[in-house]
């Protein structure tokens, strides 16, 4: 072999190498797109609870919650949320307690072979963003049951007010464990889009419980009360412990 076609080869050799041998591009895409997956958070859609007395929100939302990680419950549509399908859905047991409970946060329960943790959180919005709430834990966010829970502290006891709820997808809420509202079939949130019977609240510490189901879509949910002349009730104390 010439020194000329040796020289030729090694070229050659030095130019295949540089184009397919080595494979810079990959590595970096690979930790590029894991940087990104782990930049999920809860903000800026909530912040925790502080202890600080909390109010409603300018128009009588309750911002301050005690959320439960999503219960996973299979739906590929939102049309079977019938009356029907949603009762038993929501008094179906998941975990122990469940419609006394009053979690504290970090709180863990068993739900078939899952241990879910509650969180005490604050909206940053009038409505809860769940679907938020579930991608920022690294949670499922579709096919899902969410609880929640809070502690509305009245000054006085207010008789005939009624429980305003709005949520996506169906929803069922209860006042010091007696029903208050359902919301069936396939909807989007609307401020006030269900208004409970007339309900009172009693002087002292009232518990709300709701259980928030969808399918495909994004869920979330606003509550506030409305007095007997269906304005906004503002002078509540709102806790979760």
């Amino acid at each position: 072999m010439s020194n000329k076609t040796f020289l030729m080869i090694c070229l050659l050799s030095v130019f295949m190498l540089e184009a397919y041998g080595q494979p810079t591009e990959v590595a970096p895409r690979r930790e590029y797109a894991a940087i990104v997956d782990t930049n999920r958070s809860l903000a800026p859609y909530f912040v925790k609870a502080g202890k600080q007395v909390k109010k409603p929100d300018a128009d009588g939302f309750i911002q301050r919650w005690m959320l439960l990680e999503p219960i996973v419950k299979p739906n590929r549509s939102n049309t079977v949320f019938t009356d029907s399908y949603l009762r038993q859905a929501f008094t179906t047991t998941y975990f122990p307690n469940q419609m006394t409970i009053m979690p504290k946060d970090g709180e863990k329960v068993k739900t078939d072979s899952l241990e879910l943790t509650w969180h005490a959180l604050e909206s940053t919005k009038f409505n809860v963003k769940l679907y938020r709430f579930a991608y920022g834990l690294y949670k499922p966010v579709y096919g899902v049951l969410f609880w929640a829970v809070t502690v509305v502290d009245s000054p006085v006891e207010m008789k005939n007010v009624r429980m305003a709820i709005g949520s996506n997808s169906a929803s069922m809420w209860w006042l010091n464990g007696e029903e208050a509202a359902l919301l069936s079939g396939d909807r989007r949130m609307v401020m006030d889009d269900v208004v409970s019977r007339r309900l009172t609240l009693k002087k002292g510490k009232n518990v709300i419980r709701g259980a928030v189901i969808n399918g495909p879509g994004m869920s979330d949910f606003c509550v506030r009360f409305l007095d007997e002349n269906g304005q906004p009730i503002k002078n509540l104390s709102i806790s979760v412990q």
